[in-house]
């Protein structure tokens, strides 16, 4: 991945942020809620519950005093001289109700374990009411007396407490379970996007500038659709200028083929007839002229239309007989064979050859270092580590507009029409080019 790249911000981790920010926030928001709901829901629960028991207790006192029996079981034995304020009656296994039974002068009667010895109410006050941390529900006897029944406000927070508590647990697995959803949904989305890019990322052009490549094809979400139809729309405007320019291209190397050919035939005509004087200015400027040659022929071969290259088995040696060399004293592998265009590695080494003599080479030499790679190496001065690995790099991005000069941009065209690259590996003295052809073809070899 690409600095730019990393640093740049994701989509999806920005909308899974989002999304995980909105999900806690709902979650809480929603437990706050049903929590104040549940807590009013138990607190109306707790006050039936109350009342409910209240009247039953109020019934059962009530039928006792019609029967004149004692209401209820008395806590201490008949001759206890204890205060009726403090005979209490055990709770049993209930611990958050008690009760107390009033009389009409606010004194208690009876009362539960649990409940104070003194009167929750001095006075009568039936329905719904508060004492201390006491809820409390009164109801009157005919007798005149007051039952209250009552309940702790502790149990009553504790009840709150827990149905809060699991409202809001329940909506915050609910929120992350959403949120986990949603993420898998999310990535499962921009996956048609991921593919899009591996798509374009596919695309390229063959000689005659059609898109090789497999198509972009039909969006897989409507939303894409206006995106695929624009890179669309560009792609065929690509490939027509591509095809354009290798058009231009084919047809000025075309043009120019022929009169360079007479220019050549005018020149070696020249040289026979020349006084000795005049001799070696025509060699040089029919020397320039074989140069441009070169030129034209590897750009016949690249911008050959439609056609990829020919392959066939090529004698090195002999390629090299029939190439200009000039002043250079060239060493070449008799044994070496490659599976490629003649054409067009006859061009790349014109061009290759012209390039060493120019920067001061006296000799090169022609290696095989593996199979369908050929090695270039001469004894010129060659370059400096940094601007040797500044060409590299552009030739392995083709940026052909960043520094390789002509001969070593046509070189890697012909290797890279072949399936292969350039490469200029690091060398103690001279400077050094590898070519590498691609795989061979075996038809061919066969053939």
């Amino acid at each position: 991945m690409k600095a730019a790249e990393r640093g740049a911000p994701s989509i999806r981790e920005r909308l899974a942020r989002t999304l995980a920010g909105w999900s806690l926030a709902w979650g809480l928001a929603v437990g706050v809620a049903v929590w104040f709901a549940a807590a009013h829901e138990v607190d109306e629960l707790l006050d039936e519950a109350l009342r409910s028991s209240g009247e039953l207790l109020a019934a059962i006192v009530a039928q006792a005093d019609a029967q004149a029996k004692p209401a209820l079981p008395a806590s201490r034995p008949a001759n206890d001289d204890t205060p009726a304020a403090d005979r209490a009656i055990p709770a049993g296994a209930v611990d958050e109700f008690a009760w107390q039974l009033v009389d009409a002068e606010g004194r208690v009667r009876q009362r539960s374990a649990r409940a104070p010895a003194a009167a929750w109410h001095g006075a009568g006050h039936p329905g719904f009411s508060d004492a201390g941390d006491w809820r409390l529900y009164g109801v009157a006897l005919p007798s005149g007396d007051m039952l209250y029944a009552a309940q702790t406000g502790a149990e009553r927070r504790e009840a709150r407490l827990d149905v809060g508590l699991g409202a809001v647990g329940a909506m915050l697995a609910i929120g992350l379970l959403a949120h986990v959803w949603l993420r898998s949904r999310l990535r499962a989305e921009m996956q048609p996007v991921q593919a899009l890019s591996e798509r374009l990322a596919g695309l390229s052009f063959d000689a005659s500038g059609a898109v090789v490549a497999p198509a972009l094809g039909a969006a897989q979400r409507r939303e894409l659709q206006p995106v695929h139809d624009a890179l669309e729309a560009l792609i065929s405007r690509l490939a027509a200028r591509v095809a354009s320019e290798q058009a231009f291209a084919a047809h000025a190397a075309h043009a120019l083929r022929t009169p360079l050919a007479g220019i050549d035939a005018q020149l070696a005509m020249a040289l026979r007839e020349c006084p000795p004087a005049l001799a070696e200015r025509l060699q040089r400027v029919r020397g320039a002229a074989h140069r441009l040659q070169g030129v034209v022929a590897a750009l016949l071969g690249l911008f050959r239309a439609g056609a990829g290259p020919q392959r066939g088995a090529v004698d090195l040696a002999a390629l090299l007989a029939r190439l200009p060399t000039s002043a250079l004293q060239v060493h070449v592998d008799e044994s070496a064979w490659l599976d490629a265009d003649a054409d067009l590695l006859a061009a790349a080494l014109v061009n290759l050859l012209d390039n060493a003599q120019r920067h001061g080479a006296r000799q090169v030499w022609l290696e095989q270092p593996g199979p369908n790679r050929l090695r270039l190496r001469d004894d010129g001065p060659g370059i400096d580590a940094p601007r040797r690995a500044a060409l590299q790099r552009a030739l392995d991005e083709q940026a052909y507009e960043a520094g390789p000069g002509l001969g070593l941009v046509l070189a890697d065209r012909v290797a890279r029409a072949h399936g292969g690259r350039l490469a200029l590996p690091a060398v103690d003295a001279g400077f050094t080019v590898e070519l590498d052809l691609g795989p061979a073809d075996t038809q061919a070899g066969a053939a």
